[in-house]
């Protein structure tokens, strides 16, 4: 029979998991969204690459770069990878809204609940990081 302690600990960590996969839904789901609008290109879409200087036929190739990013993020063997790839993702991003004076806090925050939530949903990665109180 588990002490209370044992238990104690799987209910912590089951509310860690799902805070985790909670914090990540939001950067994920955004990230979806952007990168079907990339195979889709609507007339914004379309008109904001040409205001950030880029080719509207980038988009298709742009958006692969994020789905498959997103996908390694979401399957859970490969999370770390996922998270370090649209970390990279994200700060171009970040440079390219820097580059022509635009607001660059989106990206930053969408990085950072990358890595929120999977601090949260990954025991290993919370074992490496000096977060202890």
């Amino acid at each position: 029979m588990p002490s209370e302690t044992q238990s104690q600990v799987a209910f912590v960590s089951k509310k860690l998991l799902w805070a985790g996969w909670i914090a990540s839904a939001l950067p994920v789901l955004m990230l979806i969204v952007s990168g079907v609008m990339k195979f889709v290109k609507p007339a914004p879409l379309v008109e904001g690459f040409a205001r950030f200087g880029y080719s509207d036929s980038l988009a298709l190739g742009i958006g692969i770069v994020e789905l498959a990013c997103t996908v390694i993020y979401l399957i859970p063997r490969t999370s770390v990878l996922g998270a370090i790839l649209l970390t990279g993702y994200l700060g171009g991003a970040t440079a390219t809204h820097v580059r022509i004076g635009d607001p660059f806090f989106v990206p930053i925050v969408l990085g950072v609940l990358v890595w929120a939530g999977l601090l949260l949903r990954e025991e290993r990665l919370r074992a490496l990081l000096p977060l202890r109180s």
